[in-house]
């Protein structure tokens, strides 16, 4: 099946493209200006990387909820709600206006990104329902390429507007590419059904964990997804614009380049290599995973240079997240797919955390060469996990 005849057979696709393509670009399209707005004001790479983290600690908090709300609830009306939370959260990012305004940063980005963490578990539990097989893993790969695009598109166009008219002016036209989201929400039928659930919430959370126990290979499944975690380059990316790129040009134009780059790649990867995937192959797309960062970190210190680095880091990520993220699904009961993949997005972003709060402390401590170079070695740890658990077991 290719993707346009996944998109001729399925509306419901479409129309649920269409909304991720426009939320996702209002998520990237404002991070520029959060970042540079965090160099303005002077802030230390532990509070910077303290920031990044934010856009990942309430998936972690928030997904054993998550799941059973998903579970339970309406989808069109909990996706309406959740994107307006978004929309008001980042309208709210206005309200900043220096280093001791931080804490106020710190709860929108917890509500905003807790809402987005919700957002996805309801998208990634709606397609198993609606698809199967070679039809769920496209259109994973389209997710994960509307993802990529729109962090490129996103994360470049969002460097030029506040280059140009600063972070309050980002912020507004932010808001409105949540707000057409919306309108263009109002016009889906789902038509998936909500199962009755009769247990409470702690309940169902209960019966969530009893499952995962009574499956402990989906836990596998979850670490190994987890490890796209090791290419959570947010802080890195900043620390090298404020140290070694802002001599060449501004601040947020070398963030948004540079990202930029990098989102390119996780775009057209999947588009290269999709076909030629298998279980067998994924093996050395972790060892190449790797070895392109470790290139990437002897290179990064030339911004010209860094940017094919950084292209190489992003070729196989999109497909290293959607194959994973299919393997996972693939294995799950439809009426357990909610809270193991809010499960999951918490194993996720945890992972996504930890390796942010480590770049933040290393930074201080080692250079950002040796940070990555770690980086890379942590993939080539994961070709060997997957190889001796996916590959030499019946797992």
């Amino acid at each position: 099946m290719t993707y346009r005849e996944l998109f001729r057979t399925h509306k419901v696709v479409r129309q649920l493209s269409a909304v991720q393509f426009i939320a996702y670009f209002g998520a990237w399209f404002s991070n520029v200006a959060i970042y540079s707005m965090m160099v303005h004001f002077g802030a230390t790479p532990f509070l910077i990387a303290t920031v990044a983290a934010m856009h990942l600690i309430p998936g972690v908090v928030l997904s054993p909820f998550s799941g059973s709300i998903v579970d339970r609830f309406p989808v069109k009306k909990l996706m309406f709600i959740l994107l307006s939370v978004e929309l008001s959260m980042t309208l709210c990012f206005m309200l900043i206006n220096s280093l001791s305004d931080v804490w106020l940063l710190l709860i929108l980005l917890f509500i905003r990104m807790g809402s987005a963490s919700i957002f996805f578990t309801t998208e990634m539990t709606l397609l198993p329902k609606l698809l199967k097989g070679e039809a769920l893993i496209k259109a994973n790969e389209i997710h994960s390429i509307i993802w990529s695009f729109t962090f490129t598109a996103g994360m470049a166009i969002g460097g030029i507007v506040v280059s140009i008219f600063g972070v309050k002016i980002s912020f507004l036209i932010d808001g409105l590419f949540f707000l057409a989201a919306i309108v263009i929400l109002t016009q889906i039928h789902f038509g998936v059904e909500v199962e009755k659930v009769h247990k409470n919430i702690l309940n169902s959370i209960k019966d969530g964990i009893i499952y995962i126990k009574q499956h402990k290979y989906l836990l596998h499944y979850m670490l190994l997804h987890a490890s796209v975690g090791l290419t959570a380059f947010d802080t890195l990316v900043t620390l090298l614009a404020d140290y070694q790129y802002k001599y060449l040009l501004a601040i947020p134009l070398a963030i948004g380049i540079t990202n930029a780059v990098r989102a390119f790649a996780l775009m057209i990867g999947p588009l290269l290599i999709s076909n030629w995937v298998t279980k067998q192959r994924m093996l050395y797309i972790f060892i190449f995973q790797g070895l392109s960062i470790i290139i990437w970190a002897f290179v990064q210190h030339n911004f010209y240079l860094g940017l094919f680095g950084m292209f190489l880091t992003g070729i196989l990520t999109t497909t290293i997240w959607s194959y994973t993220y299919a393997m996972l699904q693939d294995k799950v009961q439809g009426q357990y797919l909610g809270r193991v993949l809010a499960y999951n997005e918490m194993v996720f972003m945890l992972a996504n955390v930890l390796i942010t709060f480590l770049i933040g402390i290393l930074a201080s401590l080692v250079s950002l060469q040796t940070i990555s170079i770690l980086l890379g070695v942590g993939f080539l740890i994961v070709a060997y996990y997957y190889k001796k658990v996916f590959l030499n077991s019946s797992i």
